[in-house]
């Protein structure tokens, strides 16, 4: 308890730098993140990510120190210098983009990796900790990363509210944003100019090696949560920046344990709960949703069967033993005895010892459910002109999404017509 008081307080000026320093990088590449995550380019942030280490060596063999302005300089048009590479060799060879992005990242990277062997053995004390680009060291923080990585976030989300339309629209219909006018090129220069940035200040958070993490991550789980970008912006900047705090709460309690590797722990956590508990698009919500749909078409071929059934014998409350549906309409027998029950206790058929009848209630329901099944029918044949003996799987499956409203517009479309293609009736409700 005192440890995460101490830690909350923010008292000491270490912890101030570290907890502010990593929710800026984190929340602020986490926004831009989004655009790139909705643009379909999640492994671009990995080949910028490797592509800026020999511009941070660059920054440092030219400066001399590590001074965090030249080296985010140098990342940055080493990283700039990368998305130049993969367009032009996507563009000019016949190497696909995702090709094309491995070689980059795997030459920029090893260009990288010779540098900072160069450098560690040119005897220059001040490049002592420039390793930790490669695997992060957030811990390490100061006053001046501070400084400098605020106002790369500042400038990141200024331009992101700036553009927030036009990075909208590029991302969902590039083809209309190019009709009406909008200079798509130039808006896409900018977005990827914030990319590579975003990018460069998180490389000092979690390292070369997990910045698309960073960078994807919140974006990917916020998606699962909402379907407006500007809810999705928002939710992917707070996992972010609640990432980028536990990492730094970890680290603190635990000092042998690093601060960038449990940032991408904590917002991997976050996004497998959503990946799992989201109400609408999570995969418990789809798998419920999936058993609810099976459930009703279960529901409904039982009593369209039962209907049927009963217009053969023009008595549609004659009681029908579970063989008489069987052999209408084959189903596994434990199957049908479940649909039977649970639509007993919905109120759509009654037991009678060993056989079932419908109720009034499950009489309109299967006469709903045949009407539906042949007006598409006759729509099929007449206004599609696919031959009858084609469009009975068709119907089948539309008789279970059709609305009552596009029930009603299907009716007045055909004219309230009395048969289907194959001249059977087409019930509808008798006047009250």
């Amino acid at each position: 308890m005192n440890t995460f008081t101490d830690f909350f307080s923010f008292s000491d000026p270490n912890i101030r730098f570290v907890v502010i320093g990593a929710m800026l990088l984190t929340a602020s590449s986490a926004i831009v993140g989004t655009f790139t995550f909705l643009h379909k380019k999640s492994l671009v942030g990995d080949a910028i990510a490797h592509a800026v280490l020999p511009g941070i060596c660059l920054g440092f063999i030219l400066s001399g120190t590590k001074n965090p302005a030249y080296l985010i300089l140098g990342a940055f048009i080493t990283g700039w210098l990368s998305l130049v590479a993969v367009e032009f060799i996507t563009r000019r060879t016949r190497i696909k983009e995702d090709t094309a992005i491995g070689l980059v990242l795997s030459v920029f990277f090893g260009i990288g990796i010779v540098m900072l062997t160069v450098i560690q053995k040119s005897g220059n004390a001040a490049q002592s900790g420039l390793d930790h680009f490669l695997f992060g060291k957030a811990a390490a923080l100061v006053g001046e990363d501070l400084m400098v990585f605020g106002t790369v976030a500042v400038v990141l989300l200024f331009c992101v509210f700036l553009l927030f339309k036009e990075f909208s629209l590029l991302a969902f219909d590039k083809g209309y944003a190019q009709s009406i006018g909008l200079p798509v090129r130039r808006i896409e220069l900018v977005l990827t100019s914030l990319i590579v940035l975003a990018v460069v200040i998180g490389i000092q958070a979690v390292g070369v090696v997990l910045m698309a993490a960073i960078l994807i991550t919140p974006a990917a789980a916020a998606r699962f949560w909402t379907h407006k970008i500007s809810v999705m912006v928002l939710l992917a900047s707070l996992f972010g920046a609640f990432s980028g705090l536990a990492g730094a709460y970890i680290s603190y309690i635990a000092p042998a344990m690093p601060t960038g590797p449990w940032i991408v722990i904590v917002i991997s956590t976050i996004a497998f709960i959503s990946f799992f508990l989201a109400p609408r698009r999570g995969v418990i919500s789809r798998m419920i949703r999936q058993r609810a749909i099976r459930r009703t078409i279960n529901n409904e071929n039982v009593l369209k069967t039962l209907y049927q059934l009963g217009e053969e014998s023009k008595n549609f409350f004659l009681p029908r033993t579970e063989a008489d549906i069987i052999r209408k309409r084959s189903y596994p027998s434990p199957l049908l005895t479940a649909v039977l029950h649970r639509l007993q206790r919905q109120g759509y058929v009654e037991r009678i010892g060993t056989t079932w009848q419908l109720t009034e209630e499950g009489m309109s329901r299967g006469q709903r459910v045949v009407r539906i099944h042949r007006l598409w029918e006759l729509y099929l044949t007449t206004h599609v002109n696919i031959a009858p003996d084609h469009v009975h799987d068709d119907a089948d499956t539309i008789e279970h999404l059709l609305t009552p409203e596009l029930e009603t517009e299907l009716e007045r479309l055909l004219n309230y017509p009395t048969v289907d293609p194959h001249q059977a009736e087409i019930p509808y409700k008798k006047p009250v």
